[in-house]
C-alpha cells in the first residue's frame, strides 16, 4: 500500500549521487587481478594439498618413518597459496 502511495504521489524521480570513479580503471583492475591471484592460488593449493595429504597419509599407514618427509611435501603444496598472498600483496601495493 505505501509503495502505491509514494509510485502515485507524482513526485519526481532522483537518482542517487554517483562516486567518481578512476578514469584509467587501474585501480580496479589491480584489485580484480589480486582476487584473482588469491582464487587461483587457493585453489590450487587446495588441489595439491587434497592429492599430497592423501598420499601422505597412505604412506604413514605402511611406514610411519617417514612423517617428516610427508609434512615437508604437504607444506610446500601448501606453499602455493603463500605466493598467491604474495603477488596481491605487489598488486594491491601498485593500486
Amino acid at each position: 500500500m505505501a509503495l502505491l502511495v509514494v509510485a502515485l504521489s507524482g513526485a519526481p524521480a532522483q537518482a542517487a549521487p554517483t562516486v567518481a570513479a578512476d578514469p584509467a580503471g587501474t585501480n580496479s583492475a589491480a584489485l580484480i587481478g589480486a582476487a584473482i591471484a588469491v582464487a587461483g592460488a587457493s585453489i590450487g593449493a587446495a588441489i595439491a594439498v587434497a592429492y599430497t595429504g592423501a598420499a601422505a597419509l597412505a604412506a604413514l599407514s605402511e611406514r610411519p618413518e617417514l612423517f617428516g618427509r610427508a609434512m615437508v611435501i604437504v607444506g610446500l603444496a601448501e606453499g602455493i597459496a603463500i605466493y598467491g598472498l604474495v603477488v596481491a600483496v605487489l598488486l594491491i601495493g601498485k593500486a
